[in-house]
This record gives structure tokens, sequence and C-alpha cells, in this order.
């Protein structure tokens, strides 16, 4: 009975930790137009999705359950980080809020998922990217939200 207990303990633990159960491979997306770069979990992110405002790409994980958008678009009022955020009227319950000169990152649940946004401020362009991925995974995909986040880039 203990064998069948920790063989369905195992196989859960793998499910919950589908977002890095296989090494990640990781290459570069760029939007060419604006400089836009960011590291990218392509071994993760296989399935292209709908394009988003400006210029960029969605992309989701085959089974739908997690989803990355990495735009740019003209900061046509020249906002800062703290004026784009405001505008955009974040909900009220964010869990993790940073606001800089340079940059914000948010994130927050949203039922049973968790939402992350990170949009870099250069020139008179916001280069953003937004991940949205299971609650139940959420230390499964810290480390890659984080190399993603900290690799947004733009000229």
């Amino acid at each position: 009975m203990k064998k069948v207990i920790l063989t369905a303990t195992l196989v859960l633990a793998a499910t919950a930790c589908a977002a890095t159960a296989q090494p990640v491979r990781w290459t570069t997306y760029a939007i060419p137009e604006t400089g836009t770069a960011v590291d990218f979990p392509a071994s993760i992110f296989t399935e292209q999705s709908s394009k988003p405002d400006g210029y960029g790409q969605r992309f989701r994980t085959p089974d739908g359950r997690a989803d990355i958008t990495v735009q740019a678009a003209p900061n046509v009022s020249n906002d800062s980080p703290a004026a784009f955020l405001a505008n955009k009227r974040p909900p009220a319950q964010i869990q993790y809020k940073r606001v800089t000169s340079r940059f914000f990152a948010v994130s927050s649940y949203k039922g049973d998922r968790v939402w992350y946004d990170r949009c870099n401020f250069s020139g008179r362009m916001v280069h953003c990217v937004l991940i949205n991925y299971p609650a139940s995974e959420e230390r499964d995909w810290d480390g890659i939200v984080t190399r993603i986040s900290l690799s947004l880039r733009g000229d």
C-alpha cells in the first residue's frame, strides 16, 4: 500500500512540476522594430497565440495552462512607469509591486492563476513581458519568471 501511495504522490508531483519537468531550452525572443529582447523559454511556450497591441507576440504552452506576451508599444504620453501603471488601473489586491524610474513589475493572483507583468521604459517605448500560469505551480515557475523578468531589455 505504501508503494502505491508513494507512486501516486510522485506522479502528482511530476504533474505539478510540468513547467520544469524537462530541461528548459532558452533562446532570445526579439522584436526587431523596437529593440525589445528577452530570454525566452522556447521549450515551454511552444504555441503562438494572438498578437498583442503594438509590436510583439503572445505564446502559450501546448495545453494552454500558461501564456506569455512579449510586446512593445510607444509611450505616447511619455508617462513615467508609475503613471503608466496607474493609467492601466491594476487591481487593488496586488501581491508584489516594484516601481522605479525605469520599470515596474507587478504580480498577483486572479482566481487559480498567477499573473506577472514587467514593463521597462526607454526613450519613447515601453517594453513589456506578461506571464500567466497556474497558482498551484507557482514555486516551479519562480526561477523561470525571474530569468525572463531580469533579461527584459529594449533600446
